[in-house]
């Protein structure tokens, strides 16, 4: 079974997280024995583990790979500027030394437009990384596990809460 606020519409193609509803509208307490109801508990509960996890790892799956798009985009903001800093616009500064009259101020040009091209690389892999989001519907659907198992822990203990 899958639940509709756990199917996965993104672009990743995931197709939906199974899981066991923690009761259901057919089944009648007073027709099972005791060693049944609890086999069943522990099987629905080592499902609904296993959901979680696989819900939580599709989710991270997405993050992880908007995350890994963007660290392309700063590895080749670095490269640029750790090659451009010394050999690649040699040429580029000593042939605009040719036109002005210091050659400093051709090779600090040369140097201020690698900057502008790291800088603008750094920038769209700075974008790509500033859209990892929290794994939302894993938090959402851990909470729901947890306050529909939290009143039936206080009723197995015989513990009742005061208002």
């Amino acid at each position: 079974m899958s639940s509709p606020k756990h199917e996965r519409t993104g672009p990743d193609g995931v197709g939906a997280v199974p899981y066991l509803p923690l009761s259901s509208a057919t089944d009648a307490p007073s027709d099972q024995s005791i060693g049944r109801l609890v086999g069943d508990a522990t099987q629905h509960i080592s499902t609904l583990v296993r959901a979680e996890m696989e819900l939580a790892k599709s989710e991270l799956v997405g993050e992880v790979k908007k995350g890994l798009k963007g660290a392309v985009f700063f590895l080749i903001a670095l490269t640029v500027f750790l090659y451009s800093t010394f050999f690649l616009f040699f040429f580029a500064a000593e042939g605009l030394a040719e036109w002005l009259r210091y050659r400093w101020i051709a090779f600090g040009i040369v140097f201020v437009l690698m900057l502008l091209v790291a800088a603008g690389v750094g920038f769209l892999g700075y974008r790509k990384v500033r859209k990892f989001k929290a794994p939302e519907r894993t938090i959402a659907s851990v909470k729901e596990t947890a306050a529909a198992l939290k009143p039936q822990r206080a009723a197995e203990t015989g513990v009742t809460t005061r208002d």
